[in-house]
This record gives structure tokens, sequence and C-alpha cells, in this order.
């Protein structure tokens, strides 16, 4: 980033991040980080905004794990300044751009992965991304299953249009969500050339040969509070089975799909993922966690500033929100 230098200390930094009363952890939550900006997805996080941000984090927090930090927070033994890294789903991009970054700075993260799409699979949202940058004219008419109609004459439009699809059919049975995806995809020709976005299998051993932490996120990201409750014991149990058969370790922390409770999940399925021997999981619930926070429920957001300072200050606010 142009004029920008890392500073090694901020020294506000502890006067107002200091807390002798309560331990605090920010988790940060991200998805994916692009190797340049993404015309689509202009807010979404690239190879140069990570490098600056994790060269801050890493000059001014002290970063755990998710496995971690759960442990000692729940003792109160938590650092000051404890900050934590996730990312969510699997994206290849995790360990061709954002590993590299991380290994420069040293710095650990907790990788939740959805095994169903390793090995050349494609999330359903990611599927519909797609087909709206790809689609041949300036105008999308779904109407005909009840989507409405879009504009897609700029990148502003096409994000716009996507956004719009994946709330009309995110929350729909996986069934019927599925064949929507499908019929939208089914207008672009060669749409299957995107099958490259998620992880291999490999990536994943890499990643844990790195020193980072795998964590469970189900097989196919499915809205946990939408289906049986067997089936979401399945998804839960399958996804940890495959990715530690692909480690050879213990997956112990666990990442609700979408993550908002209440909505998302239910306290039945903080229930599951405690009874399947989980230490800890987290929600996208934004705040931070302290001692007195459900382990099984801890608190994620996630940063978008494109300044150093104005992610700083969002870093405060965040530490100070009421939970």
């Amino acid at each position: 980033m142009v004029g920008f230098t890392a500073t090694r200390h901020w020294p506000f930094l502890q006067l107002v991040t200091s807390s002798r009363e309560s331990a605090r952890l920010s988790i940060l939550n991200y998805h994916r980080v692009h190797p340049v900006v993404d015309p689509i997805n202009p807010g979404e996080i690239d190879a140069d905004g990570f490098t600056w941000q994790m060269k801050l984090i890493a000059n001014n927090f002290n970063v755990l794990t998710v496995g971690e930090a759960a442990e000692l927070l729940m003792k109160g033994q938590l650092p000051e300044r404890s900050l934590t890294i996730t990312f969510d789903d699997g994206y290849a991009d995790n360990a061709e751009i954002a590993l590299p970054i991380l290994n420069k700075y040293s710095l650990k993260a907790t990788f939740f992965i959805a095994t169903g799409y390793l090995d050349g699979g494609r999330m359903w949202n990611d599927t519909v991304i797609e087909s709206v940058r790809s689609f041949p004219s300036s105008t999308l008419d779904l109407s005909e299953k009840d989507l409405g109609s879009y504009s897609l004459e700029n990148w502003d439009d096409r994000h716009n249009a996507y956004s719009a699809i994946i709330s009309k059919i995110k929350h729909l049975p996986q069934e019927k969500r599925q064949y929507l995806v499908d019929w939208i995809a089914s207008m672009v020709p060669g749409l299957g050339g995107t099958a490259h976005l998620m992880m291999r299998s490999d990536q994943v051993a890499e990643l844990h040969k790195n020193g980072m932490e795998i964590g469970g996120h189900t097989v196919t990201h499915p809205i946990l509070s939408s289906i049986p409750d067997e089936q979401a014991k399945r998804e839960i149990a399958e996804g940890r089975a495959r990715l530690e058969e692909i480690t050879g370790s213990r997956v112990k922390v666990f990442a609700y799909p979408n993550g908002k409770p209440g909505q998302d999940y239910l306290p039945k399925h903080c229930d599951m993922v405690r009874q399947q021997g989980f230490t800890a999981a987290v929600s996208t619930q934004w705040g931070v966690s302290t001692p007195s926070s459900d382990r099984y429920q801890l608190h994620r957001f996630t940063p978008w500033d494109d300044s150093p300072a104005k992610f700083m200050l969002r870093l405060i606010r965040n530490y100070y929100q009421k939970r």
C-alpha cells in the first residue's frame, strides 16, 4: 500500500486495550484473499491489503489459534491484546496467497474447511457469483423462478445482482436451493472452468504442516437450522473425519456455517458440537469474547477497512462492543 509504513508499536493501543478486570479476545473472520482486486467484489481483501494488515497485526497483537485462545480464555490466562485470525470455507487462495503472507510474519491462523468442496468442488454461492460474473448479457431475468430481474451493465450491478439472488435462496431447503443454482448456472456456457476455487486435499495438509490450525465446517456447508438433526450431526462428524484423515491430527475446533446464532444455528447445534468432543466453536456474531463467554459461540468480525488507521480503530471499536 503506497505511503504505508507499519509501526512496530502503536502507543495508544496498549492504553485502550489493557484491561485487568477481564481478558478480551478478538477473532478476525476472512474468507478469500484475492491476488488482485476482484472487480465484482472490490470490498474483499486482496494480497496487498492482507499483507499490510498482517504486518500491523504481527507488530501489535499476540496472535493465537482458536484452540489456543479458547483454552487460555477459559482459564483466565489470555494475554493482553490477544487476536485470532480465521478463514472460512476452504478457498484455494488461502493456501496459495494467504499462507505465504502469514509465514512471512510468523503468524498462525485457523482454517475452517467444508470438506465436500475439496479437490474440484464449488460452493453453491460461488456458482451464483461466477454465473453472474460471466453472464453474457446486460440483463439477467430470473423472474420465471420468482428470483427477480437484474441489470448487469457494470460490475456494481453484477455485485448487487448476485447479492440479491444469494439472499433470496440462502435459507431455502438444500435440494430446492441447489435446483435453482443449477438452473442459473445452466444459462452460462462453460461455467465448470471455475472449479479451481477451492483447495485440494494436499493444500489442506500443507496448511497443517506449516503450523496452521484446521477446523471443522461441515461437509456441504448447510444452514444447520434448516436441516434435520441427524443430518446436522453427520455433517459435523463427517467433515471432521475427513479433515483428520487429511492431516493425521485431531480436529478440535468448529465454525457454524453462515454463523448467525438463533438463525443459522440453534442451541441444539452447540450441544452437537460439544458432544462430538470439539473444544470450541465460533459464530459470526460481532464483538469480543471474555472468560464468561460460551466457548461454543465465540464472537468474530470481518474487517474491511482500506487504511491502517481505520483498520486499527475498528479493531479497538470492536474490542469494546457490548456483547
